[in-house]
C-alpha cells in the first residue's frame, strides 16, 4: 500500500487547498469530476471554476495559484523534483478567466525560463513572485475590456513575450497584449481587472503539499 500510495503521488502536481464555490476537471482520459478541497491536480488537467467560485492549488515545488470564477486553466506541463531542478518545468495555460500566482522554487534555482503562464496572445515569465493574470479571449468576455491578454505584477518583475517582442511589467505595473504578432505594452493604469476581491489570502505552504482525503465526483 505504501509503494501504491508514493506512486500514485508522484504523478500529482499539488492540491486544491482553498475552494468557495465549484470547480471542475477533465483529465486526460476524458473524465470529468467536480474537485473538492484536498482534491489533488495533475498534469494535463483542465481545470474550470464556475460563477462565484474560487479554487486556490498548492503545487509542490511551494508556488500556489487562486482561479477567479469562470475560469478555465490547463495544467500543460508540470515536473518538479528535488535531486532534479535542471528538470524543472511548469507551465500553465490561461484559457479564459483570472489567475493570482505566487511563484515557488520552479523557475528560481535553475532554469529563470521553466515556469510559464501562456495565453492566447503571450506567454508570461516570471522575474518576480507574484501576480495576476487576466485572460480575455473574446469581446464582452471580460465586460468592457478589450480582447487580449492583461498582466498585473504585484511583487517583483514578469515578462510578456511573443512573435512581436517582449516587455517587462514591473512591480504594480499593467501589462497588455492585444494580439500574438503584436508586442506586448505597458498600459496607464488598471484598465478595470476589479482583481482585488479574493475570499481568501493567496499564500503558500512551505516542504511537499500532500493529497488527503476528498469527495471528488464524476460526472456522468
Amino acid at each position: 500500500l505504501a509503494l501504491v500510495a508514493t506512486s500514485v503521488w508522484a504523478a500529482g502536481a499539488g492540491v486544491i487547498t482553498h475552494l468557495s464555490g465549484t470547480i471542475s476537471v477533465q483529465r486526460l482520459d476524458g473524465t470529468v469530476r467536480i474537485l473538492s478541497q484536498k482534491s489533488e491536480v495533475q498534469p494535463g488537467d483542465v481545470l474550470t471554476t464556475q460563477r462565484d467560485s474560487y479554487a486556490q492549488i498548492n503545487f509542490t515545488d511551494g508556488s500556489a495559484a487562486t482561479m477567479r470564477p469562470n475560469t478555465t486553466m490547463k495544467l500543460e506541463a508540470y515536473s518538479f523534483s528535488n535531486e532534479t531542478p535542471q528538470r524543472d518545468s511548469m507551465f500553465m495555460r490561461l484559457l479564459k478567466g483570472g489567475l493570482r500566482t505566487v511563484t515557488g522554487l520552479i523557475g528560481k534555482r535553475g532554469n529563470q525560463d521553466a515556469y510559464k503562464i501562456g495565453t492566447s496572445t503571450a506567454t508570461i515569465g516570471i522575474r518576480g513572485s507574484s501576480g495576476e493574470t487576466v485572460e480575455c479571449p473574446t469581446a464582452g468576455s471580460c465586460g468592457n475590456l478589450d480582447p487580449g491578454s492583461y498582466h498585473l505584477t504585484l511583487v517583483g518583475s514578469y515578462i510578456m513575450q511573443n512573435q512581436g517582442g517582449s516587455q517587462i511589467v514591473g512591480e504594480g505595473q499593467f501589462g497588455f497584449a492585444q494580439e500574438p504578432g503584436k508586442i506586448p505594452v505597458l498600459l496607464p493604469g488598471d484598465p478595470g481587472l476589479n482583481l482585488s476581491q479574493l475570499p481568501f489570502t493567496l499564500g503558500i505552504a512551505g516542504g511537499a503539499i500532500r493529497g488527503g482525503a476528498n469527495q471528488e465526483c464524476v460526472v456522468r
